[in-house]
């Protein structure tokens, strides 16, 4: 029986929108469907579960689904993140989230690809994003901010627009390269 001597390199994908239907989550699934060979690419579905933060409650052993995250963090190469924007700014699930991986090890110079879309585009949230993951120090892959809607995609719920599906096969090379 032949050994198996490839490596995969695990990534993990979050996206920053609850909504199972959102276009943020149709872009965590291209990503995974357009991974390059040798990238296996794992979503993080439990954002709705992440219970609202409080320092009373990061303790050890710290809540099942928060010890979830942070394992999948750490067994990961890097993360990639879609995210929508809210009022100008972050959804509060996705800050959530961040503030529970605050005193965590796993995030600490994790790579991380930040794409950001919303209908009317999503540059606030992606600049304040971007302040709050460089400041978590991880490295920060600037995926851009984009104007991108539900009509930029098929039927299916899967993204097929052309200039999207580029930006993510970029920004996913980026960051293997970078997780290399």
């Amino acid at each position: 029986m032949p050994v198996e001597t490839s490596t995969v390199m695990k990534l993990l994908a979050i996206s920053g929108s609850l909504r199972a239907t959102s276009s943020n989550a149709a872009i965590v699934r291209a990503v995974a469907r357009f991974a390059p060979v040798g990238v296996r690419v794992e979503t993080f579905d439990e954002m709705a579960a992440l219970p609202h933060f409080s320092p009373d409650l990061d303790v050890d052993p710290a809540p099942a689904v928060v010890a979830a995250l942070r394992a999948a963090i750490g067994t990961s190469a890097g993360l990639v993140i879609a995210t929508p924007e809210y009022a100008h700014g972050m959804p509060g699930s996705l800050k959530n989230a961040l503030d529970w991986l605050v005193s965590a090890a796993e995030p600490i110079d994790k790579p991380v690809l930040l794409i950001s879309a919303s209908p009317g585009g999503a540059a606030h949230a992606h600049a304040q994003f971007s302040e709050v993951l460089r400041t978590m120090s991880m490295r920060l892959i600037d995926g851009g901010a984009h104007v991108f809607s539900r009509a930029k995609l098929d039927p299916a719920g899967e993204v097929v627009d052309a200039a999207m599906l580029a930006a993510i096969r970029d920004g996913v090379a980026r960051l293997v390269a970078l997780c290399a």
